[in-house]
């Protein structure tokens, strides 16, 4: 059915879409790469009496950047796996550091959790991309799809809810001592961008399964429905063949 391979295709290329879009924010901060260099999660500025702070500082997936004249991530500090967001523990020290952050682990979890479901989503919009393949041409490879893309549904829902959660009150907490603080916009729009193109992409290898179990259900019925009624007509003729035999029988005698 031509429906089925419409729909790999489409699951396929909006995966990919999502796919794009979460290597732009994993990238932040370790590819010095358009668009990837204006990615960043949290800027926040006003901050030069805070000792070794960068003013700005912008908090991306692998480092902490400073801002360049052209608004883009420079100056990005060593890449760290999974960086969390901690400033005491970023800065090196608690001097001027509001004191929403110090004395927690709060938002050192929050990030850090995040980053792994990040990756963990990542992982399994890969997998899926693969797996879609067989959607092309197969109910089970849709299905199987709609599974892997549904898993890194779940976990890129969990860590875009993170990452918004300790962005806005990493944010907040930066205003309320005085400071100047604002959220990565594209950050933002990818993430959840992400979110909904595996959303519509599982959807979408689902009803590739199911359109290609119906035309195969139909199928089956017909088969059987033709035997049925071969057998009925076959029943008719036998009956009505006993029929002229005993007339004939009854002529006789």
């Amino acid at each position: 059915m031509a429906a089925r391979p419409l729909l790999g295709l489409l699951s396929l290329i909006i995966l990919a879409g999502g796919i794009l879009l979460q290597f732009f924010v994993v990238l932040s901060g370790g590819v010095n790469g358009n668009p990837e260099n204006q990615v960043y999660f949290l800027e926040a500025s006003n901050i030069g009496n805070i000792p070794n702070a960068r003013n700005p500082s912008r908090w991306t997936f692998f480092a902490i950047c400073g801002v360049g004249s052209n608004g883009r991530n420079t100056n990005c500090g060593a890449p760290v796996p999974a960086l969390p967001f901690d400033p005491p523990r970023n800065f090196g020290t608690q001097t001027n550091v509001p004191h929403q952050f110090i004395g927690t682990h709060h938002y050192y979890y929050m990030s850090r959790f995040m980053f792994a479901f990040y990756i963990i989503a990542l992982f399994f919009s890969v997998i899926a991309f693969f797996t879609g393949l067989l959607a092309l041409c197969s109910r089970l490879g849709g299905y199987l799809s709609g599974l892997t893309t549904g898993v890194a549904l779940f976990f890129q829902t969990l860590a875009a809810a993170l990452m918004t959660a300790w962005t806005v009150e990493g944010r907040n907490a930066f205003r309320s001592d005085g400071h100047s603080a604002k959220l990565g916009v594209k950050a933002y729009a990818f993430t959840w961008t992400a979110m909904a193109c595996f959303l519509i992409s599982s959807v979408l290898f689902c009803f590739g399964g199911a359109v290609g179990r119906d035309s195969t259900t139909t199928s089956n019925r017909s088969f059987f429905s033709r035997k049925k009624s071969t057998r009925s007509a076959r029943s008719r003729g036998s009956f009505r063949d006993t029929e002229s035999q005993r007339r004939v029988k009854d002529d006789y005698a």
